[in-house]
């Protein structure tokens, strides 16, 4: 098999690499809420009274609470809230542990997140090193670093995008022509069969179907209570569930090895009929 075959490892963010919602570790703080689901209340009723996608409805409460704070979201503010998120145990390790066991195998694996969370608080955490790619809401400023409007929004359905691009390797967001155009499944440089998706409920449920039916490993995380994933599981969702504890050892890990090998076997075999027998 040749060697450095890419593997992409896709990730959900809250509740799957954090164990809160991102928003919840400074920012909303910041804005004034003690209590975070005093925050996630009002986007609801402002969702239901608007008929919004939650996602935009998120996003603008956030400018209006931060304008009516007197501080306006700005381009500055997002490093010291992105540095204060906290992960489950074992990461960021995770990402240089797995890395070289991909090596091991001949494999190059890439890391990406795909969340309805903020790219500007992922962008600051501490795993935003070990990412090939960060797909998430943003904002755009104006000339004095304001945000004004979304730049982007990435909610449940709109999250199967991504994983083409990463299936073509077409990665900016702005692309939509190379994206859109045909490309054969042999020619695409990471095959849905060398994808893993990694992520913890039911708002995943697209992405978990669609890597899963197309060949790849989709695993549902869990932190206490697994009645989510283990329902998806016995729908037909998931490949596996586990807890979301990313440590050297734990059974995340050995879940990994067998996916791992599992991928390794199969590209061994792709390519021993590739060289030596004739089509």
């Amino acid at each position: 098999m040749d060697t450095g075959k890419k593997v992409a490892m896709i990730y959900d963010f809250d509740k799957t690499l954090s164990p809160r919602d991102m928003q919840e570790y400074q920012l909303l703080a910041s804005l004034g809420y003690t209590n975070a689901i005093d925050f996630w209340s009002k986007v609801g009723q402002q969702t239901e009274m608007n008929r919004m996608d939650p996602i935009l409805s998120y996003m603008l409460m956030l400018m209006k609470e931060a304008d009516a704070c007197g501080r306006p979201l700005n381009r500055d503010m997002w490093e010291s809230y992105g540095r204060s998120i906290e992960f489950f145990d074992g990461l960021p390790q995770w990402f240089d542990h797995i890395n070289s066991k991909g090596k091991s195998l001949g494999l190059t694996i890439e890391h990406y997140v795909i969340s309805s969370g903020l790219y500007e608080l992922v962008s600051y955490s501490a795993i935003a090193p070990y990412l090939k790619k960060i797909y998430a809401c943003a904002y755009v400023y104006d000339e004095h670093g304001q945000a004004i409007w979304p730049a982007n929004v990435v909610n449940y359905t709109t999250k199967t995008q991504y994983i083409f691009r990463i299936n073509k390797q077409v990665l900016d967001i702005s692309n939509e022509a190379d994206l859109n155009a045909y490309t054969p499944k042999e020619k695409r440089p990471i095959p849905f069969e060398r994808m893993i998706y990694i992520a913890d409920g039911y708002t995943d449920v697209p992405v978990f179907k669609l890597i899963k039916e197309y060949g790849g490993t989709s695993i549902g995380v869990y932190s206490k209570d697994e009645h989510v994933v283990r329902q998806l599981y016995a729908d037909g969702r998931l490949n596996a569930y586990v807890k979301a504890d990313y440590t050297v050892g734990g059974e995340l890990d050995h879940y990994m090895d067998m996916v791992l090998n599992n991928i390794r076997y199969f590209e061994s075999l792709n390519d021993y009929m590739h060289t030596n027998k004739e089509v």
